[in-house]
């Protein structure tokens, strides 16, 4: 009997509206957004994301902000980025946060295949 099973992970984020109310559907375009950089490193541990309205005030129209932090082992990713929307500022910081994971994970990489393996060597004495 064959028994296929698809696992779905969904990467564990804590997610802060900082000064407001952030409604279901922006938080889970984020979640969405973000599950997505799975298939770039499959090894983030987590994140954190805050939401924030930016300071200044034209027309009772904020910048949003959103900062993002992913951790992985041995480090941790972070991303501020600004938008008209949260949206917006959503897809900038996915943008950026592809290149750091991309760039994350051929650093380890390089890393692993750079380290000189330890080659245990017979030396022969010759007595003359």
């Amino acid at each position: 009997m064959n028994v296929t099973l698809k696992l779905e992970y969904t990467m564990k984020l804590q997610i802060q509206a900082i000064r407001f109310d952030a409604d279901e559907k922006l938080l889970a375009f984020i979640q969405q957004k973000l599950d997505k950089l799975d298939t770039f490193y499959d090894r983030i541990i987590n994140g954190e994301v805050f939401l924030k309205l930016g300071n200044k005030e034209t027309n009772k129209i904020h910048t949003k902000v959103i900062d993002v932090k992913l951790f992985v082992p041995g480090a941790t990713l972070f991303v501020s980025e600004k938008g008209t929307t949260f949206e917006e500022a959503t897809d900038l910081a996915i943008d950026t946060l592809k290149m750091k994971v991309k760039r994350y994970k051929n650093k380890k990489n390089n890393s692993k295949a750079v380290r000189p393996e330890v080659v245990d060597e017979e030396v022969e004495l010759i007595e003359e």
